[in-house]
């Protein structure tokens, strides 16, 4: 079944951080979703960070709407973000990770 265009939508995403970039990344992303959220694209929901064993952060927020997924692809101040981001870090997947294999994944919490 298809998500509503104006429904909430949870995401998880994974951060690689480049050599020598592992605490920018995290500053980076405690920046990301309160940039989000005073923008109106997010919801309320607290995000969550956390650290695999891998250095790898893992970013759980919650889209406000599928529009607001699509404002912020336009918004200069989410592209100026996401491009400081890229400069620190690539995109994997959750399946990249160790932790991912195990029926309990493990990660550590960034506050």
């Amino acid at each position: 079944m298809a998500t509503p265009v104006h429904a909430p939508t949870l995401v998880i995403v994974c951060y690689r951080p480049r050599p020598g970039c592992g605490a920018r990344l995290e500053a980076l992303c405690r920046e990301h979703v309160p940039a989000l959220r005073g923008l109106g694209l997010v919801t309320d929901r607290p995000e969550t960070l956390m650290r695999s064993a891998d250095g790898s952060v893992v970013e759980v927020f919650e889209w406000a709407s599928a529009a607001a997924i699509e404002l912020a692809h336009h918004h200069p101040d989410v592209q100026a973000l996401w491009a400081a981001l890229e400069d620190v870090c690539t995109q994997g997947t959750l399946r990249e990770l160790t932790e991912a294999a195990e029926p309990f994944a493990t990660f550590t919490a960034l506050g």
